[in-house]
């Protein structure tokens, strides 16, 4: 018998408004001890998803050096020094999660056998993915709920035995 996915989803997603901040992110996620969240817009949408890796890109994206190797040094620490400016006053306006999400939302239905929605992690480089039943999303399932088929022996027989 497949293992489908909503028997391996978490039910309850924890959503954040596209409208916090990145720094609100940041703490919601660290709270919740979780590593992403799907982002609504006004009407409660989902509209994408953001993670602690959107975070680190969006700050390392405006530190790293991205200057040529045909500067000269002085010319090369003089962007450096207009990078950090820059930075800086981007630092004093507030970076909404609208800005950093992905705004793509790929989802599997409550149906899906996990073999599949492992072949689509895989192979799209998720660690998460939503779980939908009349396109209502209805759950979630991370690496870590994939990690459950592993560590529960009737369901990695049940995996094994679909072949």
């Amino acid at each position: 018998m497949t293992v489908l996915a909503h028997e391996i989803m978490t039910p309850s997603i924890k959503a954040v408004p596209h409208s916090w901040t990145m720094d609100r992110l940041a703490r919601f996620l660290t709270d919740n001890e979780i590593t992403g969240s799907p982002v609504t817009d006004e009407s409660g949408e989902i509209v994408g998803i953001a993670t602690l890796k959107d975070i680190t890109e969006f700050r390392w994206n405006a530190k790293r050096s991205g200057t040529s190797n045909e500067l000269t040094a002085e010319d090369q620490q003089e962007a450096r020094r207009l990078r950090m400016v820059l930075f800086e006053e981007m630092g004093k306006v507030p970076v909404e999660v609208r800005d950093i999400m992905t705004p793509i939302v790929l989802s599997v239905d409550e149906t899906t056998p996990v073999r599949d929605i492992a072949n689509i992690m895989m192979s799209e480089h998720l660690h998460r993915i939503f779980v939908t039943r009349d396109s209502k999303i209805t759950g979630i399932v991370t690496t870590y709920d994939m990690l459950k088929i592993v560590s529960n022996e009737e369901l990695t027989k049940r995996c094994a035995s679909n072949d």
